[in-house]
């Protein structure tokens, strides 16, 4: 017999052999219809899997569960396969995995597939899913399944079934959508489906360039994106969140607003912040920089690179080395090797072993605050020590993996370490998270869940004494657990060095994006020798924790030009307030109020052209300035302006010196929306 622990703990015993779906029919006959696959063991599966005999955890998984969904988009692709084979026979697969929002298919094929294609394949597609065929796995030994291949003549599916025997797979698997040997089969690890009827929303969404392994001189496939859900709701929400987000995309809106540009004379993922981007940035360091000096924090200055020697000893180096810019090495160390023929592979491992020294553009900040602690001796009344920088470091990321400002390889952190006692640690790390709150909720930011990253007990990449661990992990689930908001345990989420607590936001149309982070780290205080001198006169090893509210600003901005569609709020806008004067002779009036608002600490333009009035308040609305001031002769007469907002409308007129009040209490408050409301 088989014992399975359902979710809400109960244990049913089952002959050996169940299926999933027999044990789905054994609770209810609602639960099996609404069934798409199961999970045991935390192992998703098929509907058709056989519990082997012993202890096993199950959940049945239906179309509310997001691996159900998963499974769904996996069963997608191969329906989508299977139509573009049909339609194109001599297209050959390579690889078509589900993805967070869809799925691909790799193909190699002569023929282009273009938009124009989309709505023939659909057609096919529907095709497929009205004829409801089950998709069923079948095995066969890895022997067989390589002659079959290799009679196939598919070099692609050949070196996926190399790779899954590498990663200890005894046996290959096929999918059959319909009977083995008479319908259309792929080499697939699954899960799937029961059918595809189960398919009942779906859509052709692009088609971009590949290639195999990633590797651009290699073979080129056509990859073809779709996203399916179990419903035609559904699929019409995600279509509607899309064309939303390409209206806030911040890749465009940055540079259409002046925010940022990306220059490939500079560099990929190498950001330059004009003027407009700047004001914004420097907003967001002042409101960070005053609450790190209300918690009692020291604002530090490192340079950009550091010895390679400290990378060394902290562990970013070679642990990170592939997201790493190469080493730098002394140009005279360089031609004395070249003269020996050193080959490339040589000098590598002499700079890993230390024969060779080197500069690195730091990937980390954490290294160089340690060696600031380390200039001084401490005692455990000096403790905590908070040090915070907005420091920047370099990534090596691969070019198919930029993207505008959340994915650079040269970033700005908001980065602060904490050197603390091991009692001080709980209190250190609420703090750390109360600062993470405060900038989460004054930016409108409070749909977020907060993710514990623990380590993988089956991993090796974990460095440092386990009882240290243990100590660090239970701090963060403890300081996790006051949040008063969703949280998971994320086994294998933890940094190499220790526990980490991720804040992942979602932002008006329903996006996640990972945001702040705090981290425990009883590591590199060991690798360091960081030593403070305690009460009983002796040295004792503090720990650190590394925190970053933004996260980088980079990243950080990007999100919140997509999150406000470029629109900040008052104390975050570029331009405050736009004068726009409705013809020339009012130009010295709408210079005069401009001076006014400028010497009250508020960014304004003045538009003086000879454009008519409405061309000077579209621009100013296109250019998303909070507050228009309209002046002619009745608010020159009067001494007053009429105040127009860039979403509400005419908001009547008022004195310039109420607007000023008005608009410093907004500012000063950080409110989201307007407050200046005037004579009507």
């Amino acid at each position: 017999m088989a014992s399975v622990k359902l979710p809400d703990g109960s244990v049913r015993e089952v002959p050996d052999g169940a299926t999933v779906r027999q044990v789905a029919e054994s609770i209810g006959r609602g639960l099996a219809k609404a069934a798409v696959a199961g999970k045991v063991d935390g192992q998703v599966v098929d509907l058709a899997y056989a519990l082997p005999p012993g202890e096993h955890t199950l959940a049945i998984l239906t179309d509310r569960d997001p691996e159900g969904l998963w499974v769904l988009r996996h069963s997608a692709a191969h329906v989508m396969a299977e139509a573009i084979q049909r339609l194109w026979p001599k297209a050959q697969l390579a690889y078509g995995p589900a993805l967070d929002d869809g799925f691909y298919y790799d193909i190699a094929l002569d023929s282009p597939i273009s938009a124009g294609d989309f709505e023939r394949i659909e057609k096919e597609m529907a095709a497929i899913v009205a004829e409801d065929r089950p998709f069923t796995r079948y095995e066969l030994p890895v022997n067989e399944g390589f002659a079959r291949l290799e009679a196939e003549g598919n070099k692609y599916k050949l070196d996926n079934a190399r790779r899954a025997v590498e990663g200890g797979a005894r046996a290959l698997s096929w999918y059959a959508t319909g009977k083995p040997k008479e319908d259309w089969e792929d080499l697939c690890q699954g899960p799937h489906v029961p059918s595809t009827g189960r398919i009942k929303a779906f859509k052709i969404m692009s088609v971009a360039q590949s290639h195999w392994h990633g590797d651009v001189t290699s073979d080129r496939f056509q990859r073809v994106y779709g996203t399916a859900f179990f419903d035609k709701k559904q699929l019409d929400e995600h279509l509607k969140r899309l064309e939303e987000a390409r209206k806030r995309d911040h890749r465009v809106l940055g540079p259409q607003l002046g925010l940022f540009v990306i220059d490939d004379a500079v560099g990929q993922g190498l950001v330059l912040w004009k003027p407009k981007g700047a004001v914004v940035r420097g907003e967001l360091e002042r409101f960070i920089t005053q609450h790190l000096v209300r918690q009692g924090y020291q604002m530090v200055y490192t340079p950009h690179i550091g010895r390679l020697g400290l990378y060394k000893t902290s562990g970013h180096y070679p642990y990170y080395r592939d997201k790493q810019f190469p080493p730098l090495i002394d140009q005279e160390q360089i031609e004395l090797l070249a003269r020996d023929n050193c080959p490339c592979a040589e000098l590598s491992n002499r700079m890993k072993t230390g024969e060779i020294d080197g500069y690195l553009l730091k990937p980390m900040n954490c290294p160089h605050h340690i060696r600031i602690y380390c200039s001084d001796p401490h005692s455990y009344r000096d403790l905590p020590i908070r040090l915070g920088e907005f420091g920047t470091v370099y990534r090596w990321e691969q070019s198919g993996e930029l993207g505008g400002m959340t994915r650079v390889r040269g970033f700005t952190q908001d980065d602060a370490h904490i050197f603390c006692t091991e009692d001080q640690v709980p209190a250190e790390v609420l703090g750390c998270l109360e600062l993470v709150k405060i900038v989460l909720g004054t930016l409108g930011m409070k749909d977020y869940r907060v993710r514990v990253g623990l380590r993988d007990p089956d991993s090796a990449k974990y460095v440092g004494d386990p009882a240290h661990w243990d100590k660090a992990e239970a701090a963060c689930k403890d300081a996790a657990a006051t949040l008063g908001v969703e949280f998971s345990l994320e086994a294998g989420e933890a940094a190499f060095y220790g526990p980490k607590i991720d804040f992942v936001i979602r932002d008006v149309i329903g996006r996640e994006w990972q945001l702040g982070t705090v981290q425990v780290d009883y590591q590199l205080p060991e690798r360091f020798d960081l030593t403070y001198v305690g009460a009983d006169n002796k040295p004792h090893r503090p720990v650190m924790i590394h925190r970053a509210p933004f996260g980088s600003m980079e990243r950080f901005v990007g999100v919140l030009i997509e999150h406000f569609a470029g629109a900040f709020p008052l104390w975050l806008s570029p331009v405050q307030v736009a004068v726009l004067s409705i013809s020339e002779k009012f130009n010295e009036y709408a210079q005069k109020v401009a001076g006014q608002l400028k010497e009250a600490g508020l960014r304004v333009v003045c538009n003086l052209s000879s454009e008519k009035i409405g061309a000077k308040i579209r621009w100013a609305t296109l250019e998303k300035v909070p507050y228009m001031l309209i002046l002619g002769e009745q608010e020159q007469s009067a001494g007053k302006v009429a105040v127009r907002h860039r979403t509400e409308g005419d908001k009547g007129q008022m004195p310039v010196e109420e607007l000023v009040r008005r608009l410093s209490v907004e500012v000063a408050e950080k409110r989201l929306g307007s407050d200046a409301r005037g004579d009507t």
